[in-house]
């Protein structure tokens, strides 16, 4: 790295003498023509030197090297009338050209509302150097949904995973969430969750935000982290708007399930302190409560009298409870006319109180007792053989989780027009903790031969079965069975970065070129900390009867249940009297331990040509990674005496590899209403942390889990093309393609090979493996466009529609009963082959209405050991509706319909000839109104 440096810092010197003699400069601002906003990504163009440069988020803009004479200035920006202006530049010295741009017709740009951030979306999507889609804020601070997830769910290529019917983890052209980074203020955002890479994006509120892009394509200035996309989050600047601004919302939230409505407020403002200085932040508060009705289904069989069914059946009760809390706070310097520095801060909390009622039926002792007639099947304890039995399990869980994520970022850019040079330094760190959750208490009753216990199950429901009892309903009959206590779960990941880029632009007779290198450092360290105690006994009568409550669920009754609170009451007032079991506590303490640093040094060089018509950028980025990695060797046996003994080593692994990624990326116009893209480029992803800690467990049973250290990155060739047409009014049209070669990407493995590690025999293995290739290939079409060319009223009338295919297929190696491993071809998992997003609006006046739509293919959700023994989650579409009413410049009212349909998750495996249950959940639609005022 160090010879990359220097031989970047020699090129730059070495060009530092060839400047243009007698050359002035030509820099100013590009605004909206009320003044309000600066106009982020307007061209501006010297039209006789076929210069052009975009502007930057202060709507700032500066050309160097520009010979004295008289010139031609032109700006344009998408639904803004193209302005020109003459300027003649002295031989020495610097000459203001800034604009104030009016709509096309001669009004003004609309600044506020959809078409606002249409507008704005537009206009950076087509000057960004490669492919990628954009969101925006208007000018009063309104973002399009309530956080980032919901809102990145209307783009192009972009599907959200959901939880508890929330919009959460963000896939881009079908690929898997972990295949994403994910920035803040070009800040990397750790993960909270303890196995994972990807971030959670519904921790962080739209109110906070100025910014969304989601770069599909890499340049060597980039971080090499992804295969999806980089998903880069801007919060709000003091010059982002030109006029000091505050904003305050109130907001009700009801869920039809809750019945209940709950609270969320924000304040944002921007202020100048001056003409160079200036403050923006944020604070906002959102509490949420929601139900969920759930049924599970697991471990299919088919008996020899032909019955199919799940031999354990779950019937969930979830009542929840989540808050989330954010703050932003921006200091931004404008240090002369050329350097403007910042410092900027984020601070966001999440947390997640469930309470979870469970029925569980455990039919595993039925086998070819189980009758079935059309869509039903009896299980009747009458036909068990002596010692077999139905165990039904009814329990609660009580888990209280907080996920916290702070950023702080400094640094400065400088640009005289000839020279760049940008740095920063930043710390991140986020955590998820719990401290006292029952997970869960359970209750059981065994109901054998003698007991006149049975149960029906009906599956004629399209998603989820149904049943009926007699005999196994008395609370007094469920003793307690066990209580698994999480007193501590404590995930930790922190990362410090710095980087710097330098830059010189070479001026010639038809465009510029630029020379660009730069190094970057990250530091980061993740660790997990998982203490429990599991209680398989009570001195006492302890049944359901003590702590029973009433259950919420609305699918059937699903008998007696634990009350909410009332079991960890129970615990705290008689904890003496429930019974350690030693042995489970400290093997399932001590198997998720683990720390892992991995450091990231960076450097790249590139070279990079701009015209009017044609850019062009190409490099080469070199990433060294070093891990040191702790985990334990945890295993578990019998001594002479028949006592379980644990034993708990210690285990320590280093590596270091390095990555060179190439690419090339072209942007060609060659008229202003054309783009044309191409890129072709190198990127790594690397393990999950979780999946390389060197943590190994082998029970009594020879069963083994396994970490892997020497896991490989994912490895990925991309390539992208893309067309793009702009229409003369507000809209585009748009079309790309893509292809991935994916190597090296990483699944789950069971093997039932037999083997030895550190002495100790397993018979069973489930480790995280690399698999050989997978090839990811599709199309993006988008249509946007604003339809005031209408006579009115229909003038108010836009659309934004886009439509993704992917095709995602790799291979996956599995054990035949002869212990012979075996290929076959998957879809890549999370991958949906058709995702589709439709939004109409109509905004005239003092009024504004959204209906959206999002549609997401069926995609496979875990690989399984065999066909059909993979689980797929179903196709999902869900409607979205929104209001606005301006009741003056300053007051605005809104309301939204989430989940209008009561879209359901439905998780499926293929057996036996059908789709059979996994998972099922519907939430109900949840209502927002409030209002905002701005001053």
């Amino acid at each position: 790295m160090n010879r990359s440096l220097q031989l970047v810092a020699g090129l730059l010197a070495t060009a530092s003498f060839a400047t243009i003699a007698h050359a002035g400069e030509v820099a100013g601002h590009v605004n909206d023509s009320t003044g309000t906003r600066a106009l982020q990504s307007a061209t501006v163009r010297i039209v006789e030197l076929n210069r052009q440069v975009e502007t930057d988020r202060a709507g700032s803009y500066v050309f160097g090297d520009v010979p004295a004479g008289t010139y031609t200035l032109e700006a344009r920006y998408v639904g803004a009338e193209v302005t020109t202006k003459s300027v003649t530049v002295p031989a020495t010295g610097r000459i203001d050209g800034s604009f104030d741009l009016p709509a096309i017709g001669g009004g003004d740009i609309l600044v506020t509302g959809m078409t606002a951030n249409m507008t704005s979306a537009l206009s950076r999507q087509k000057a960004a150097d490669g492919v990628e889609s954009v969101l925006t804020r208007d000018a009063v601070g309104q973002f399009p949904d309530q956080n980032v997830a919901e809102s990145l769910r209307r783009l192009p290529g972009v599907n959200i995973l959901n939880d508890q019917g929330e919009g959460r983890f963000v896939a881009v052209r079908g690929l898997d969430p972990n295949l994403n980074s994910t920035s803040l203020n070009g800040v990397r955002v750790p993960a909270p969750e303890s196995d994972v890479r990807q971030v959670a994006l519904d921790v962080i509120s739209a109110d906070t935000i100025e910014s969304i892009e989601v770069k599909k394509s890499f340049t060597p200035d980039m971080d090499g982290d992804f295969v999806g996309a980089s998903i880069e989050i801007n919060t709000t600047s003091a010059f982002d708007s030109k006029k000091n601004r505050y904003n305050v919302s109130a907001e009700g939230s009801w869920n039809d399930y809750s019945g209940k409505v709950t609270p969320k407020g924000s304040f944002d403002f921007t202020q100048k302190l001056g003409e160079d200085f200036g403050v923006a932040g944020s604070v906002s508060y959102y509490k949420r409560k929601f139900e969920t009705d759930n049924v599970e289904m697991s471990d299919w069989t088919e008996n020899d009298n032909g019955a199919v069914y799940g031999e354990t059946l779950e019937y969930r009760d979830y009542d929840v409870e989540r808050t989330r809390i954010n703050a932003a706070l921006s200091f931004d310097w404008r240090v002369s006319d050329t350097t403007k520095a910042y410092v900027r801060g984020n601070w966001s909390q999440f947390d997640d109180h469930e309470y979870r009622r469970r029925t569980t039926f455990d039919f595993g002792d039925f086998g070819d007792t189980a009758t079935a007639s059309g869509s039903t099947v009896s299980f009747d304890t009458g036909a068990l053989e002596d010692g077999d039995k139905l165990t039904v399990e009814r329990d609660l869980k009580d888990r209280f989780e907080r996920q916290r994520i702070r950023t702080v970022t400094l640094g400065s850019d400088t640009d005289t027009g000839t020279w760049k040079f940008n740095w920063q330094a930043s710390y991140a760190k986020s955590t998820e903790k719990e401290t006292f959750s029952l997970d869960p208490m359970a209750f059981a009753a065994d109901f054998e031969n003698d007991s006149g216990a049975s149960v029906t199950v009906d599956s004629g429901n399209k998603y989820f079965p149904t049943y009926s009892a007699t005999g196994i309903d008395n609370a007094s009959d469920y003793k307690f069975d066990k209580l698994e206590l999480t007193t501590l779960s404590d995930s930790q990941d922190e990362e410090w970065a710095a980087k710097a880029d330098l830059a010189r632009t070479f001026a010639g007779e038809n465009g510029d070129f630029t020379i660009q290198g730069g190094a970057k450092a990250r530091w980061r360290t993740k660790s997990y900390n998982f203490n429990y105690s599991k209680f398989d006994g009570y001195d006492g009568d302890f049944t359901l009867a003590d702590v029973l409550g009433s259950q919420t669920y609305r699918l059937l009754n699903m008998g007696p249940v634990a009350n909410k609170s009332g079991s960890a009451d129970f615990y705290l007032a008689n904890s003496g009297n429930f019974e350690l079991n030693d042995e489970d506590s400290l093997l399932d303490s001590s198997t998720s331990d683990y720390k892992v640093k991995e450091d990231v040094t960076a450097a790249y060089l590139l070279g990079r040509w701009d015209s009017s018509t044609l850019r062009v950028i190409g490099g080469v980025r070199m990433e060294r990674t070093h891990n040191e990695m702790n985990g334990n060797l945890v295993v578990s046996s019998e001594n002479d005496d028949g006592d379980t003994v644990i034993d708990v080593s210690p285990v320590t692994y280093k590596r270091n590899y390095t990555n060179w990624l190439p690419s090339l990326t072209v942007r060609y116009s060659p008229q202003q209403n054309l783009v044309a893209r191409f890129a072709g480029y190198k990127t790594v992803v690397r393990p999950n942390l979780g999946d390389m800690a060197p943590s190994y467990t082998i029970n009594e049973d020879g069963e083994a889990e396994f970490g892997n250290p020497a896991l490989k990155p994912y490895q990925s060739w991309n390539f992208d093309a893309g067309f793009e047409y702009y229409f003369a009014k507000n809209g585009a049209l748009t079309f790309g393609a893509f292809y991935k070669s994916i190597k090296d990407y990483i699944y789950s493995q069971t093997s039932t090979a037999s083997g030895t590690f550190n002495g100790v025999e397993y018979t069973e293995l489930q480790q995280s493996v690399n698999g050989d290739k997978a090839d990811v290939a599709g199309i993006e079409l988008g249509y946007s466009q604003a339809f005031t060319m209408l006579p009115a009223p229909f003038d108010g009338l836009l659309t934004q529609i886009n439509y993704t295919y992917t095709y995602a297929r790799g291979s996956v190696f599995y054990e035949n009963d002869e212990g012979d491993q075996i290929a076959r071809r998957i879809n890549l998992p999370k991958s949906s082959k058709n995702t589709f997003n439709v939004v109409l609006g109509y905004e005239k006046g003092p009024i504004s209405l959204r209906a959206a739509g999002t549609f997401r293919d069926k995609y496979l959700d875990e690989v399984g050991d065999s066909v059909d023994q993979d689980r797929i989650v179903n196709q999902h579409f869900q409607l979205d509706l929104s209001a606005k009413y301006k009741v003056t410049e300053n007051i605005r009212l809104f309301a939204d319909w989430v989940n209008v349909n009561n879209a359901k998750y439905y998780a499926y495996q293929n057996y036996a000839g059908a789709k059979r249950l996994l998972q099922y959940e519907e939430y109900g639609s949840t209502v927002k109104f409030g209002a905002r005022v701005s001053f």
